[in-house]
């Protein structure tokens, strides 16, 4: 399973058209299976020896060397509330990348890759609460997968930076917001409210919309039926990853809309690298920022607003 994301080319096609591709494995002992995008895994490889490390959280079991470079190991089990023990076993490492860093999360084992639709990917069922670490579910083969929502995770672990700036609250402050606002696009609750808090801060109005498919179905609402509110739209930020309608799919409709195709598009994920690059030219993004920096992403709406 090592090295499951050599061909980017192949797997950038796949999210230009509104599909992707799962890695699903197994927490504990239970046949219940679990998944992450694999746009976010760098390789799937045996646990190696772990120190640990003193004082960290429960659910972080200590660091491991991975050819030269040192990186937290997460018990995944234990992140998401399943269970409160301790693997006993090696089980297995998803080394991945989050909001620009690395981290391993420890698994009991790993299935496959299966490669799906957007479409067939759903939010999960209301009334979970806001404990809840399923950002998604699906069906393979009549079974159901839930999909972890590692955001939350990492944000929960406080690995996430939320500081802004002197400098940047200057320039914010300089700016006339008027009544002018932005749509927030993102299936993850936790990455809607980080979004939020610094525009938030500033006074600037926010709507949230939870897929690329609700945000479409909103904006051309407003546009037909409430046109000046439509003008004092400033941008929307759009996550990649989302049930139903992935942001590259959104974009793409954005710019073939007569109605909708001039509106600032930034795209925001905590997928990286070259290929997002490539893609948002591709789609007609304005912008793409990694999650996540609240000092960046604000400095990015101020160069819109301004």
């Amino acid at each position: 399973m090592a090295g499951v994301i050599e061909d980017i080319d192949k797997r950038t096609q796949l999210a230009g058209n509104n599909r992707l591709e799962i890695l699903m494995f197994y927490l504990g002992n239970d046949k219940q299976l679990y998944g992450i995008n694999v746009f976010k895994v760098q390789e799937v490889i045996i646990c190696p020896d772990i120190r640990v490390i003193p004082d960290s959280m429960r659910v972080v079991d200590g660091i491991v060397d991975i050819r030269g470079t040192t990186i937290p190991v997460i018990d995944l089990s234990m992140a998401i509330g399943k269970t409160t023990e301790k693997m006993t076993e090696p089980g297995y490492l998803i080394v991945s990348e989050y909001n620009k860093r690395v981290q391993g999360f420890r698994v009991t084992g790993v299935d496959r890759i299966v490669n799906m639709n957007w479409e067939d990917i759903k939010p999960p069922p209301k009334g979970l609460g806001q404990d809840c670490y399923l950002t998604a579910i699906t069906q393979v083969d009549e079974r159901f997968v839930e999909i972890i929502d590692v955001e939350k995770i990492i944000s929960e672990l406080n690995m996430v930076p939320t500081s802004i700036s002197d400098e940047t609250i200057d320039i914010v402050e300089a700016i006339d917001i008027s009544e002018r606002f932005v749509l927030i696009v993102d299936d993850s609750l936790v990455a809607r409210k980080q979004i939020s808090i610094p525009l938030d801060k500033f006074g600037i109005k926010n709507i949230h919309t939870k897929d690329g498919k609700e945000a479409l179905n909103y904006l051309n609402n407003i546009y037909d039926n409430d046109y000046e509110s439509f003008k004092n739209l400033a941008m929307v930020i759009s996550d990649v990853e989302m049930p139903v309608m992935d942001g590259y799919t959104l974009v793409s409709e954005i710019r073939k809309s007569e109605k909708l195709r001039d509106l600032h598009v930034i795209l925001h994920s905590s997928l990286s690298g070259v290929f997002n690059e490539a893609l948002v030219k591709k789609v007609g993004a304005d912008k793409f920022i990694a999650k996540y920096d609240a000092d960046i992403l604000t400095q990015t709406i101020v160069e819109m607003f301004d």
